[in-house]
């Protein structure tokens, strides 16, 4: 037997970057980024804001994760239903579901992605606008495809028109119940995208 003593393994709680993120888009959604330190995000994460550097180099780290992850999971989303879908009005369709649900179910997360980008260091605004733009791009080629009388600009105006439609909702509570919201946005979306 040992005389020293063994020090207890030190385990990492895997949801605690979760709780972190969670709670950044939670506080920021209702306080804004600036008004919101990394005290008050370990206050609503259960940790001490120390404990967040263990995960984050800064605030703006966060905000950066926190953007990386929704505009990762739409184009990853976005990847699966072109890649698995033949038929392009189904496409389209399918993309304007997956644009409602992220507004409807993520609705603070949207809030602050829509509100807070142009907080974070210009290098990681810049790339993430770049993926935002390649995540555009596909919903631009589908409509292309379907309408092959627009030209390239007439169909990018059209993209974003449809997904501003989408994402209107974002700063009022319209007291929908969430299925009949989801069904009027897609409703909406697919009005501009078929020209009327």
């Amino acid at each position: 037997m040992s005389s020293e003593a063994e020090a207890p393994l030190r385990t990492r709680d895997p949801a605690r970057k979760e709780r972190i993120l969670a709670a950044a888009a939670d506080l920021v959604a209702r306080h804004g980024y600036h008004a919101v330190s990394m005290a008050d995000i370990g206050a609503v994460a259960g940790i001490t804001g120390a404990g967040i550097y263990r995960h984050f180099d800064s605030k703006s780290a966060v905000l950066v994760a926190l953007f990386d992850r929704v505009i990762d999971g739409l184009v990853r989303e976005e990847q699966g239903i072109v890649a698995g879908t033949a038929d392009l009005r189904e496409t389209l369709d399918k993309l304007i579901a997956g644009q409602v649900e992220f507004v409807v179910r993520d609705r603070e997360l949207a809030q602050v992605y829509h509100n807070e980008i142009h907080n974070l260091p210009e290098e990681d605004r810049r790339r993430l606008r770049r993926k935002q733009r390649l995540y555009l791009e596909e919903w631009v080629h589908v409509l292309m495809e379907l309408r092959p009388e627009l030209t390239d600009t007439e169909a990018r105006t059209i993209v974003h028109a449809a997904i501003g439609a989408i994402q209107s909702t974002l700063f009022h509570r319209v007291g929908l119940p969430e299925p009949r919201l989801r069904e009027l946005l897609a409703e909406c979306a697919r009005s501009v995208l078929n020209g009327g």
